[in-house]
Formats: structure tokens, C-alpha cells, sequence
């Protein structure tokens, strides 16, 4: 099976922290060429926790994985030139930028276009007028921290992971491959734009958060419940925790049928006239249904509810820590993480694109040393001869040698 679909782009990516380079990661694993530009010395992410005991950035590698690197000043006027020479080069899968430059030094989509009339950019900002924002604070003005969190008086609890970051990349790279078809089925180019407060908002409104608050209020938080349904959280016996979820019929069947608790529940029906086979149901019992079935999950140590919830149709999983989720990932062959030997680095676990193609998973390829591809792209890509970018490397427009980190 071919997982590499993608080989005829020809992708450059002049881009810094998580929304845009995950746009070119993706695009990567699914074997475009993509080669992201920095200035020499590195971007404002090329240091960025977590960090290897190596001292070199984990996050930095991982982000770039497939990727070529080349390192070039493009706030010189000759090293302008050459970004604009290689994100407008010809060829049918050529003349794409993924950007979030900003003030003077930014390649606009009309530079491109002046240079090749079908060339496709695509912009990531953080507002849709330009103005800065990043995930977490996108993530406050949108309202989810305040959804999230114990119950009791509104306190925001942030999340660590950056959601909207993330699925700005792949509604970016989605963007990219939207415009090269159309480009292949009209000849025309496209500028697109991808704000950060834009991907949150359409994401929430696409849950119906923004019809609920119009409609209802503002929701409270309330722990580890999950909304509409019943979910929670359970102690076991061994001090572990575990997330329990009935969102189906089935699921809360084969719950109340583990843990031997149906005549309970048809009990506490009977008691309120409700039916707990509805969703609706269940939620606004919550509280109750987690009391009654709390005492069987802290009987049993997590060994004992691994074995006895194996194989039924109950929804949980333990609540593991990241080096636990990390071991796991090593040990199992088909999973989309997998240790590979990182320059700078060493073996490093990384992870390749989450799509299976049939049974086949693409394997995570290394990243790039800051600047490992720039005298190769250069003549490869824009034909220049070594005296040239020798020249060019001297007066610093250019980094040729991998920059250690």
C-alpha cells in the first residue's frame, strides 16, 4: 500500500511554534516535500521545551519530523530573494507557503503571485485582522476554561494541550491539498487565511456550546463528569483511577451487569418514574449513579478490574501517567509511535501519521539539524553553484552548517 500519496508537492514552510509546522508535518509524513526555512541561529521555537538530555529541543524535532531545513536571513534582501525563489518555483506540485510571518519582512500572497500567477499561500494568524493571539489565550477568550474544572464558584482551568494549535495544522494542511486541487482543476492559485480564533470558535460552535449558552446560560463546570451522559472518574483499591463512560444503551447494560448492581438501578428508576437507558437520564442522575457504583470500584485493585472488565462491552481506561502511555507505545509493534534515532538527540520515541492505509502506518522519519539542507536545496532547487552560496554563507545571508543543538 502507498502511504506517501503526496509526493508530487513541493511545500515551503516559513513558520514557528505548533499551528503551522504541524500543517507541514502532516503534509511530510504524507510524503510531500516540505522544507521549512529559518533564520540562521533558529526560530523563536528552536530551543522550546521539553528539552533531550542532550540539551536540543524535543518538541522542536518531533514538530519537524520528514521535513528539510534550510537557514537563511530572508530579512536581507538577498536572502528575501531566495525564499521568494523557492516558495514561487515552478512545477505542478511547487509554488505552495505555509507562513505565520508578520510585520515587514512577511512574503505576502501577492509577492508570490507576482512571481507565479497560481502560487498557493496559506496564512495562520491568530486573529482574522491580524492581531496576535496564541492557543491558550484564544482558548480564554472562547470560554473553555471556564467549562472546565471542579464544581463550585467559576475558577478557569487551562488545559495543557494545544488544541486549536493543532487542529489549525490540519485544517491548514487540509486548506493546502483543498487549493492544489483546485489550482490542478482551474489553473488558479488561492490565498488562504487560518485564524487561531477562528478554528476555536468554529470548533465550539460545531459542538453547539454557542447555540447552548444563547439559548440556556452559561454551563458550570462540574469535575470529571462527563456532560449529557454519564462519565466519571472511580478510585480502585490500589490508589489507581479509572474513567468510566456510558454513552449507549449497551454500555450502561453490560456496566450495571458487571458490577451487579441492575436491581439497584431499577430501584432508584422506580423511586424518580425515570428510564436510565436514556442519556439525558443518567446525566442529571450523575451524582447518585456514581455513588452506588463507587464502593465496587474501590474493592478492586486496578489488576482486578483490567481482568474482570476485559472483554464486556463496559467504556472505561485507566488513568495513566505519560511515561506509562510511553511504555506502552514501545512495546506495542503496531502502534503509530516508534523509537528512531534522532540527530542531536539519539533514539527519541516518535510517533508518524495517525492514518492507516489498509494495515500499513507510516513510520515516523527524523527531523532535520537546524540548516542541514540549505547548500542542497540551494543547488538542487534555485541551481546555484557552490562559489555562489559559499558567498552567500560568508556574508551570513545563508547558514550552511547544521547548527548544533
Amino acid at each position: 500500500m502507498n502511504t506517501t500519496p503526496l509526493a508530487h508537492l513541493q511545500v515551503v514552510e516559513c513558520a514557528t511554534f505548533v499551528a503551522g509546522p504541524s500543517c507541514g508535518m502532516s503534509l511530510a509524513q504524507l510524503g510531500a516535500e516540505v522544507i521549512r526555512v529559518d533564520l540562521p541561529g533558529g526560530g523563536n521555537d528552536h530551543q522550546r521545551w521539553p528539552l533531550a538530555h542532550t540539551g536540543a529541543s524535543l518538541y522542536w524535532a518531533n514538530l519537524n519530523k520528514g521535513k528539510r531545513s534550510v537557514a537563511l536571513d530572508y530579512r536581507t534582501p538577498e536572502g528575501r530573494e531566495l525564499l521568494l525563489a523557492l516558495a514561487a518555483r515552478p512545477g505542478r506540485g511547487a509554488g505552495i507557503l505555509v507562513d505565520n510571518m508578520v510585520g515587514r519582512h512577511r512574503i505576502t500572497h501577492e509577492d508570490l503571485t507576482a512571481r507565479r500567477p497560481d502560487a498557493i499561500s496559506v496564512h495562520v494568524l491568530g486573529f482574522p485582522d491580524g492581531g496576535p493571539a496564541v492557543d491558550y489565550t484564544v482558548n480564554a477568550a472562547v470560554g473553555v476554561p471556564n467549562l472546565t474544572g471542579p464544581n463550585g464558584p467559576a475558577q478557569p482551568v487551562n488545559h495543557v494541550l494545544p488544541a486549536w494549535d493543532l487542529l489549525a495544522g490540519s485544517s491548514a494542511a487540509l486548506g493546502v491539498l483543498a487549493a492544489v486541487n483546485r489550482r490542478e482543476q482551474t489553473g488558479e492559485g488561492s490565498r488562504l487565511d487560518i485564524a487561531l480564533s477562528d478554528v476555536a470558535l468554529s470548533a465550539v460552535g460545531a459542538m453547539g456550546w454557542l447555540a447552548e449558552a444563547e439559548q440556556h446560560g452559561d454551563r458550570a463546570p462540574h469535575g470529571n463528569h462527563l456532560f449529557g451522559s454519564f462519565g466519571t472518574d472511580f478510585a480502585t483499591a490500589d490508589g489507581r483511577r479509572v474513567m468510566v463512560v456510558a454513552l449507549t444503551e449497551g454500555q450502561w447494560r453490560a456496566l450495571y451487569e458487571v458490577t451487579g448492581t441492575a436491581k439497584v438501578f431499577a430501584a432508584l428508576e422506580a423511586a424518580f418514574g425515570t428510564d436510565l437507558r436514556a442519556e439525558s437520564a443518567r446525566y442529571e442522575l450523575r451524582e447518585t449513579i456514581a455513588s452506588i457504583l463507587r464502593p465496587w470500584f474501590a474493592a478492586r485493585t486496578l489488576d482486578e478490574l483490567t481482568t474482570q472488565l476485559t472483554g464486556t462491552r463496559v467504556l472505561w481506561s485507566p488513568y495513566r501517567s505519560m511515561s506509562e502511555a510511553a511504555a506502552l507505545a514501545r512495546a506495542d509493534a503496531g502502534s503509530v509511535a516508534r523509537p528512531i534515532q534522532q540527530p542531536g538527540i539519539g533514539e527519541m520515541l516518535a510517533t508518524g501519521y495517525p492514518l492507516r492505509w489498509a494495515d500499513d502506518l507510516t513510520s515516523p522519519v527524523p527531523a532535520p539539524r537546524l540548516g542541514d539542507d540549505t547548500e542542497a536545496v540551494l543547488a538542487q532547487e534555485l541551481g546555484m553553484a557552490a562559489d555562489e552560496i559559499g558567498r552567500l554563507h560568508d556574508r551570513k545571508v545563508v547558514a550552511c552548517e547544521p547548527t548544533p543543538r
